[in-house]
């Protein structure tokens, strides 16, 4: 056990007991412009619920106005059309949620604590001349956004949809496939490679004809996802790396393209995995040459602009597959390994906490240790083997939130729909 470091969590910490004392974070963040939001686990209550809550206050104290999330564009803009009021064809934020997520991880946003954030932004927005935006950063959904792009364009009657429906028919071979899509394309060189730049060339020249409700924002960045989720599934079948920085560059330009769209002064809350938010330099990531979002948003905005906390638990139930596809379910997460960062915390008070990291502090936190991190695929008897990161937590993030022990997400029911 590595008893300086615990000596210096109690020496450092601020004993979390209520919503209250996240104000401590928020004055830290100060005057940054974009404040990432990590989480240990996908299926996690707390980091959820916490970060809910730490979002409404930048709202209110700090003037943020844009969410940007670890989910599909598609997805997530519909929500955002929800939550404007922009419109009404949903009846509450769970089914814009439930209607909204039809996609493999559902529990990820279609969750309990993330409709109760719904309800709020919903009511917030109500008498809001600039309203707070829900936006999906991730790269996944090729059909979907393709479908978007065409929805769109046959609706308005513009000539584009002939470009549009180009680019996905050239995909339909695949049957909604991205592993068919990978192999024909890496190995057999029958890709769509000229078909999506094309239509991304296209919406982006003739954007200006799509103003209403956001709608040119929703072409470009769906042509984006077109354009990059060919990419990075032609990359996935040969090389993870490469798959891997695809998929965070695209998210940082879908970041970038909020930030240009809102105005360059536009405060974003980014919701995200550790994984993803924690700056990968400062873990074993970077001797691979991988890259994340809290690396590249660090790089290209400055660190004096950007603010990453990281969360963590020792112990506590978590929703998770075992398989990729797989139904979730609910598992027992075991007690932080020991001499890893969680069992450390546990070690120096089993309670929840924050950490804040600042210069007066970080070398204190500077050695390298392990960091768990859990994905929606989890098999609990095996994460010694490869669920903890190598990290220098107080230069990977800026602050650390640890709940000593959490629950489960409690994903929607359908029958909420009834």
């Amino acid at each position: 056990m590595n008893r300086n470091i615990i000596q210096d969590i109690r020496d450092e910490a601020i004993k979390f007991e209520s919503a209250s004392d996240l104000q401590k974070i928020v004055d830290a963040i100060g005057s940054k412009q974009f404040v990432l939001l990590g989480e240990a686990s996908h299926g996690t209550s707390e980091f959820y619920s916490i970060r809910a809550e730490l979002s409404k206050m930048l709202i209110e104290q700090k003037g943020f106005n844009v969410i940007a999330v670890e989910g599909d564009w598609p997805s997530c803009f519909e929500v955002n059309r929800y939550i404007k009021g922009y419109e009404n064809h949903f009846k509450s934020s769970e089914e814009a949620l439930l209607k909204g997520f039809n996609r493999w991880p559902t529990w990820m946003w279609a969750n309990e604590e993330i409709a109760q954030l719904c309800h709020w932004l919903k009511e917030y927005n109500g008498d809001q001349e600039q309203k707070v935006g829900f936006y999906g950063i991730d790269v996944y959904s090729l059909w979907e956004s393709m479908e978007e792009v065409i929805s769109y364009l046959q609706k308005t009657n513009s000539p584009d949809v002939e470009v549009a429906k180009k680019a996905y028919s050239c995909f339909e071979p695949f049957n909604r496939r991205e592993d068919n899509y990978g192999v024909s394309a890496s190995f057999l060189s029958e890709d769509c490679i000229d078909e999506v730049i094309d239509l991304l060339t296209t919406v982006r020249r003739n954007k200006h004809k799509y103003s209403h409700a956001e709608e040119d924002l929703n072409l470009d960045i769906n042509s984006l996802v077109a354009a990059n989720a060919e990419r990075y599934y032609r990359a996935m079948v040969k090389n993870d790396t490469e798959s891997w920085n695809v998929r965070d560059y695209h998210m940082s330009d879908v970041i970038d393209k909020l930030v240009e769209y809102y105005g360059q002064d536009t405060k974003v809350i980014v919701w995200e995995h550790n994984t993803h938010i924690g700056d990968a330099r400062y873990t074993d990531m970077k001797n691979e040459g991988i890259v994340n979002v809290g690396q590249i948003v660090r790089e290209r905005y400055g660190e004096e602009l950007v603010y990453a906390v990281g969360f963590g638990t020792h112990r506590g139930p978590v929703i998770a597959a075992k398989r990729w596809g797989d139904d979730p379910e609910v598992m027992e997460v075991p007690n932080g390994a020991g001499d890893s960062w969680e069992d450390c915390l546990h070690q120096a008070g089993a309670f929840d906490q924050i950490l804040l990291f600042d210069l007066s502090n970080r070398e204190k936190f500077s050695e390298v240790i392990g960091h768990r991190a859990i994905g929606v695929v989890y098999h609990p008897e095996y994460e010694h083997l490869g669920n903890y990161v190598p990290s220098v937590v107080s230069s990977r993030y800026d602050a650390f939130v640890f709940v000593d022990r959490s629950h489960a997400l409690v994903p929607l029911k359908i029958q909420m729909l009834v």
